[in-house]
């Protein structure tokens, strides 16, 4: 299997429970993950993704109830692209529509069907219409059939100053290669990985700079096999780049390296294991609240203070 490509985007929202309601409600994804913020328990840490919890399919929250709005500009991650079948634009069209969401009109990128809109935060998202996808397995709900469910993540838009340097990143650290250029977008694929295999960097040159908040993307990860590959990549990154990461991180399901890139994006190298299942069976992913040993003693403290996600 090849372990190139995008883990994970994480993000910051605005309500939990609005949040879960966009993204399982609206998109079908499925929660998988219910947790804290490793850094701040007072919050939720939630995760979205496919039926099986795979990553490339995962979009994760820091939710926030008063968080101010982000603002737009460089060294930011400006929009996360999601897969779904050719055939089903057309529904998610009307679907958007039907739940009050505003788009975009239907565009075309490097050949491809995207549609563009915002979640309830103002967080950047996009559907691209891909032939051949009816044949992979989807999280389906009532309101949304598996023959037009969200296959996981296309890629991600880093807008920066200029591409090169990010560029290098990418090729020499990840495992990408430049596959094309549309107007000021480079694109990067990983060969062989079509869920959260490819990133676009959009070139904007000297333009104000990206403030966090409501609607924001905090960071993206990228996958690493295993520890090893992880510390084959940060001492790459260390010989060829210059760049140092943070120490390894336990986060349960993954463990993670972090740098900013030349870009002042915040990338995270996240390994593929233990995974989702660590501490819950697949059949019940995103049903309890789940915290690392070292909160345990302190859950009802921490429940008291988290708001309901539902009725």
């Amino acid at each position: 299997m090849n372990r190139n490509g995008l883990h994970h985007v994480t993000a910051i929202s605005g309500p939990a429970r609005r949040n879960v309601e966009f993204y399982t409600g609206t998109l079908g994804l499925r929660l998988v993950k219910k947790t804290v913020n490793f850094d701040d328990p007072g919050t939720y840490h939630l995760y979205y993704g496919n039926g099986a919890a795979d990553p490339g399919t995962i979009l994760t929250f820091f939710p926030w109830e008063h968080v101010a709005p982000g603002r737009l500009g460089i060294g930011e991650t400006q929009e996360t692209v999601f897969r779904v079948p050719e055939g089903s634009i057309g529904f998610w069209t009307h679907r958007l529509l039907s739940k009050g969401v505003a788009h975009e009109k239907l565009a075309k990128r490097f050949g491809d069907t995207v549609l563009a809109f915002k979640d309830p935060d103002g967080m950047r998202v996009a559907l691209v219409a891909l032939p051949g996808l009816e044949n992979e397995p989807a999280w389906s709900t009532g309101e949304i059939p598996t023959e037009a469910a969200i296959r996981g993540i296309h890629n991600v838009s880093l807008l920066l100053r200029e591409a090169a340097p990010t560029g290098a990143i990418l090729t020499d650290v990840f495992g990408f290669e430049e596959i094309g250029r549309e107007g000021t977008t480079v694109r990067f694929k990983a060969a062989g990985t079509e869920v959260g295999g490819t990133v676009d960097i959009r070139e904007a040159g000297e333009f104000l700079r990206a403030r966090q908040g409501g609607g924001s993307v905090h960071h993206i990860a990228f996958r690493a096999a295993d520890d090893e590959a992880a510390f084959a990549m940060q001492r790459k990154l260390a010989q060829n780049h210059g760049l140092h990461t943070t120490e390894q991180k336990d986060r349960n399901y993954f463990r993670s390296l972090y740098f900013r890139e030349p870009g002042g994006v915040l990338f995270e190298i996240a390994t593929d294991g233990p995974g989702f299942t660590a501490d819950e069976p697949l059949a019940t992913l995103g049903t309890a609240l789940k915290l690392p040993p070292r909160y345990e003693p302190r859950r009802q403290q921490i429940e008291a203070v988290l708001p309901a996600l539902a009725d």
